[in-house]
């Protein structure tokens, strides 16, 4: 259960909604960026604390599992939910090695004698039920379905070994074997850094030999228990990426666990920043977010990043651009340049690759004013507007001046100037920004446009973000976003 710590705000309880791979189309297309050497990260795999007993209950009803209503015997002949027995295997095992047990000990005597420890992710256990015998999904399965239901104990072209049949041992063996895939990976076949071929008998999508050679212990395990690419560890990757991978909203400013790389994600792509200043130029350090690398690795690479905010560029046909945000606005004269009061030799050559990688924006001409934009103050009202390319918007909440805008200065204006500029909608807050009203306590997520409400604390934690980061408003800012789906999910 979470409970809001004093420095943190609170969270409106609501009913728990499961979003798969967390709110957008992105996780559709999971599959394209599928690399069959790096499927899952070691932490995601033995992340036993990731779901909670009710979690996975509330995921199995939610996908009208045949499991969310199933009880069956566990590895220790106790009868329990199928929710129990996943969360058990995960995060309440135990190692009776060392133990001085009776012929045919019984749970409540393993758990008097035996050491309790945890092994792999209730997720990890989620997806390889699904990937094996479609338990997760499947309304009606057969009871060889379930008999069998992580594939253990049935090797390719063999029975099945009797002694593993049934759905308590089956999840039970197969939390174990994971566990020892990551502790002792050198007594197993495939291993970290090595390459192997593997045939793809049993493929419908790709029957051509594939070379792998596994980046991490995850992996390796994976082929392990499942020595083919296709379909076998190609579909635990699309399961993977459709039931937990995590896609974060444009404007995020993502970075792997255990890299120094920084990325910004951007009309679905990940845009890496080829040096400090075009990072720090555009936006707070702070708002990094550390996510597994597979989640990182899902999206696929867009345009670097090279240059600052407001850098001239000088295209390959030699015509000057001024970047602006995400634009590109050219100079329409020689005299426009001057006017504007830029030298030469700060123009820095680009190549039409990183030209075009910014949207066109309005020419800058002689008589433009503000080609990076500014804060300009009604003499007479008091009011501020951000003016660049010929339009106003008027700001509604000053909290703008010392966000989005705190290294502007506020220039003032009379109302005959600020008479010269289209009036357009008020400023917004741009994706990626976590919101909250003054006088709620409910957090959103700013993304495509709309505010997403993020439903408990351990959400907004396990997504990475950070409770500094959010930014209290006035609620008729927060009037202007239209709701979009909850986050009740992490992944």
């Amino acid at each position: 259960m979470f409970k809001a710590r004093k420095t943190k705000p609170l969270f409106l309880p609501i009913i728990p909604v499961i979003i798969s791979g967390l709110l957008f189309a992105a996780a559709a297309k999971a599959g394209d960026n599928f690399n069959p050497n790096y499927i899952i990260s070691d932490s995601e795999i033995l992340d036993y604390n990731s779901m909670d007993l009710n979690y996975i209950q509330e995921f199995l009803e939610s996908k009208g599992s045949y499991l969310a209503n199933y009880s069956a015997p566990n590895a220790y002949g106790t009868i329990k939910t199928a929710a129990e027995i996943i969360y058990d295997a995960a995060a309440n095992n135990y190692n009776c090695d060392n133990a001085d047990l009776s012929a045919n000990p019984t749970e409540a005597e393993r758990k008097l004698k035996c050491e309790r420890i945890t092994t792999v992710s209730p997720k990890f256990l989620l997806v390889l039920l699904q990937k094996e015998q479609s338990l997760i999904e499947d309304a009606n399965p057969k009871q060889s379905q379930l008999d069998w239901a992580t594939g253990y104990g049935c090797p390719d072209g063999a029975a099945c070994n009797a002694r593993w049949k049934g759905f308590g041992k089956q999840v039970n063996s197969a939390a174990l074997q994971f566990l020892d895939y990551m502790k002792n990976p050198d007594f197993y076949t495939y291993k970290v850094g090595k390459t192997y071929n593997f045939s793809n008998p049993y493929s419908t999508t790709k029957k051509e030999t594939t070379a792998v050679t596994p980046a991490n212990r995850a992996t390796a395990g994976l082929y392990n228990y499942t020595p083919h690419v296709y379909n076998g560890n190609y579909n635990f990757y699309k399961i993977w990426q459709r039931y937990f991978a995590r896609v974060y909203p444009d404007g995020s400013l993502l970075r792997a666990e255990g890299e120094v790389g920084v990325w910004l994600i951007q009309n679905g792509k990940k845009r890496p920043f080829l040096t400090k200043g075009a990072l720090t130029s555009r936006f707070d350090e702070n708002k990094i977010i550390t996510v597994n690398k597979a989640d990182l690795d899902k999206y696929e690479k867009g345009a670097p990043i090279k240059f600052p905010q407001y850098s001239l560029v000088r295209s390959p046909r030699g015509t000057i651009f001024l970047l602006v945000d995400d634009k590109r606005r050219g100079f329409a004269s020689g005299e426009a340049f001057k006017k504007i009061g830029f030298s030469p030799e700060e123009v820095i050559s680009a190549s039409w690759d990183d030209i075009n990688a910014y949207r066109e924006g309005a020419p800058i001409t002689a008589s433009s004013t503000y080609p990076t934009g500014a804060l300009l103050q009604d003499k007479t009202t008091g009011g501020v507007y951000w003016v660049i390319e010929g339009k106003k918007s008027p700001i509604w909440d000053a909290v703008f001046l010392k966000t989005k805008f705190k290294n502007k200065k506020i220039i003032s204006a009379t109302p005959e100037e600020l008479s010269n500029y289209e009036t357009t909608d008020p400023v917004l807050f741009d994706d990626g920004e976590l919101l909250k009203s003054s006088i709620s306590a409910a957090v959103y997520l700013i993304a495509n446009g709309k505010k997403h409400l993020i439903t408990s604390g351990k959400v907004f934690e396990d997504l990475g973000y950070k409770w500094e980061n959010i930014i209290s408003v006035s609620p008729k800012v927060l009037y202007l976003y239209d709701n979009g789906e909850p986050i009740a999910s992490a992944g």
